[in-house]
């Protein structure tokens, strides 16, 4: 079977691109499912570290006394544990484990996600392992393992665990003295399970997307190549090709030359010369022919000097076609080679196109959770969940959060706070503080100062965070709390400060920047400690439960 030259660049082509692009596609599909992953694990980690940290804050206090409500039974293990105010309310002591379980449960009802306490020397049934954690609990004893994860379903849905040991310090002692535990022993161990089913469908969303997206650019790129071939290469070669045939019936040797401006237009004055030149032979062939004809009729001997001149006539014709044949042949095995060429070429071109894709992504996923949040507040969606707190706890809490970062970059932070009790949402308020500290850790040098203020004025809470860093020109001011502004981060995606002025004029406040290029910037929000709209929403939020 007869297959023409469009035909095998064209099926040429669609093979090198389909496995080129294959290939990207399953290179970019597992960098981005190892990215996802990878943010997962941070985020599970950090939740474990938020909630040792609460643990360890509670058992160095000696528990916590809450409200004893009616179902809820004092522990033993805790001494004093139900005390009873000048009111008459009775309060009872709640140790980590307790109010760790407490908070798992509210964050598993918020469908956020939920961790559970558990070892193999169980006090409580309730904390008895799964087979992820059971295993796990056996190689932190065996392996020494640091830490475990994986991905499983659970009852239908995809959730990413994390599971580390916990340590027995010395304020743990007051509950697991007599189990014989001693500081240093692994009590147990906490796991961290976060939704992935969401997670897993924007992977199979973009898969999708990538694949649609490469069908089309394969398209693209074959019909460009296809069109550009055929006329460039193609559609000269079957001018020639006419040209030849019309020459060879006609024996015509006025044919012009194709002016193309490359090799194919010397292929087309080598073939006019060829013509030309077998024309000629021609006209002298038929000359002689005629000279030997008269002469045939005169004398016998001149019948032998024609066969001997026509032999050698032959023998020179066939010298001089052989040469502009091994022309046209040369021209074709470099047109072969250009062919070649031309491909390899685009074949490079298409790698650099498709590495120009696959990085715009992974920054947006990147944007991912910045532009919900922050589309959340645009949108006027931003559930507010308000109490009453005491900012200088919530401050110290973050800014503990922050201590093994700043110590790593040589960064110190100093907390200067008054006691000042508000009503805000105080998971928001943690949120602004924690973007504002760490942008200023971000632009803050080597061995500087993080200043942290809260301090209380009439009726309104204030408070600034004050860096070292190289400042912000005149011209950026206004610009910086504006969406996906970003200055010096690399990887920022500029929602941080945007979603910090969104919470706090949630809450009635205001926040603002006073810096100066190169000698640092003191970011500061005010919020005032009661509304009668925080009272209204507290009311209808607690009537709607």
């Amino acid at each position: 079977m007869r297959i023409n030259l469009s035909l095998k660049y064209i099926i040429s082509t669609i093979i090198i691109l389909a496995t080129v692009m294959g290939i990207t596609l399953v290179v970019i599909s597992k960098r981005h499912e190892r990215l996802v992953l990878t943010q997962t694990e941070m985020q599970a980690k950090a939740l474990f570290q938020q909630i040792v940290i609460t643990r360890r804050w509670i058992a160095d206090h000696g528990g916590v006394f809450v409200e004893k409500l009616p179902w809820v039974k004092p522990n033993p293990y805790l001494p004093d544990s139900l005390i009873r105010d000048e009111k008459g309310k009775w309060y009872v002591k709640e140790n980590p484990a307790m109010v760790t379980k407490q908070l798992s449960q509210y964050a598993q009802k918020e469908g956020l996600y939920f961790f559970h306490i558990t070892s193999l020397k169980l006090l409580n049934p309730e904390n008895a392992p799964d087979d992820f954690e059971r295993n796990a609990l056996q190689d932190f004893e065996t392996k020494k393992l640091k830490d475990s994860s994986n991905v499983e379903k659970i009852g239908g849905s995809y959730y990413f665990r994390y599971i580390a040991p916990l340590y027995v310090e010395e304020a743990c002692l007051q509950c697991h003295d007599k189990q014989g535990y001693k500081v240093g022993d692994i009590r147990g161990a906490i796991s961290v399970s976060v939704p992935m089913d969401y997670t897993l469908n924007v992977i199979a969303s973009d898969r999708k997307y990538m694949i649609y997206g490469s069908i089309i650019t394969i398209t693209v790129l074959i019909t460009v190549l296809f069109m550009t071939t055929k006329r460039l290469v193609i559609s000269p070669i079957n001018k020639i090709r006419t040209l030849m045939f019309n020459f060879a019936k006609d024996g015509n040797p006025d044919v012009p030359v194709l002016a193309t401006n490359d090799e194919l237009e010397d292929l087309s004055r080598a073939f006019v010369n060829m013509t030309k030149s077998i024309s000629d032979y021609h006209t002298c062939l038929q000359d002689k022919i005629n000279a030997a004809t008269e002469e045939l009729t005169i004398k016998n001997e001149s019948l032998l000097k024609l066969n001997k001149t026509k032999s050698n006539f032959i023998a020179n014709i066939s010298h001089e076609l052989r040469t502009p044949l091994t022309s046209i042949k040369g021209a074709m095995d470099y047109l072969s080679v250009r062919l070649a060429m031309h491909k390899k070429d685009n074949e490079e071109d298409l790698k650099v196109f498709f590495e120009v894709i696959k990085k715009n992504a992974e920054r947006l996923i990147r944007l991912v959770n910045n532009v919900l949040d922050y589309e959340r507040i645009e949108l006027g969606e931003l559930e507010m969940h308000f109490k009453e707190i005491n900012l200088k706890n919530v401050f110290d809490e973050v800014v503990t959060g922050f201590r093994s970062i700043s110590e790593e970059k040589k960064v110190n932070i100093e907390l200067k706070a008054e006691d000042v009790t508000v009503h805000a949402d105080e998971d928001k308020i943690k949120q602004a503080l924690t973007n504002l500290l760490s942008n200023a850790l971000n632009f803050s040098p080597e061995s500087s100062d993080i200043i942290v203020t809260l301090t209380e004025a009439d009726g309104y809470a204030n408070a600034s965070v004050e860096d070292s860093g190289c400042g912000i020109a005149e011209g950026e001011k206004e610009l910086i709390f504006r969406q996906f502004y970003s200055k010096g981060v690399k990887d920022g995606a500029g929602l941080g400060l945007a979603i910090c002025k969104g919470i706090i004029e949630a809450h009635n406040g205001e926040i603002g920047v006073k810096t100066a290029e190169g000698k640092g910037s003191r970011f500061w929000f005010t919020m005032p400690k009661t509304r009668k709209e925080v009272f209204l929403n507290e009311k209808t939020t607690a009537c709607s439960r």
